[in-house]
């Protein structure tokens, strides 16, 4: 089992600009790819991703993402924990899956499952 940090992620609200100011502090490379997503090369892993606030979310935020071995086992243990599950499993073309749950806190939690090969 994996459980590890393995991916993070801006909801930006002005994504041009906050490519500028993380590319000055960090050194990060930005690849754009589909549908206005961009991925974020830090030169080790984990890497990230850049994307517009959707509407209707809160406030522009970033989100982590655990590496699991099951997105549906792990979705069940969160169930069975007393957590919410905010986005069930979800595909990502041919890469995996990713849902996102809830905890005690309020604070939302992402988990990725990569795509058997």
């Amino acid at each position: 089992m994996e459980n590890r940090l393995c991916h993070f992620e801006f909801q930006a609200s002005d994504v041009a600009k906050t490519k500028e100011f993380y590319s000055k502090i960090f050194d990060w490379e930005f690849e754009d790819s589909t549908e206005g997503y961009t991925m974020i090369k830090t030169g080790t892993a984990p890497d990230g991703g850049l994307m517009a606030k959707p509407e209707g979310a809160p406030a522009p935020c970033l989100q982590v993402y655990f590496l699991v071995d099951s997105v549906e086992e792990t979705l069940k243990k969160v169930k069975n924990a007393g957590g919410q599950v905010l986005v069930p499993k979800t595909p990502v073309q041919d890469m995996g899956f990713f849902a996102f749950f809830m905890g005690p806190d309020d604070v939302g939690v992402g988990i990725w499952e990569s795509a058997k090969k």
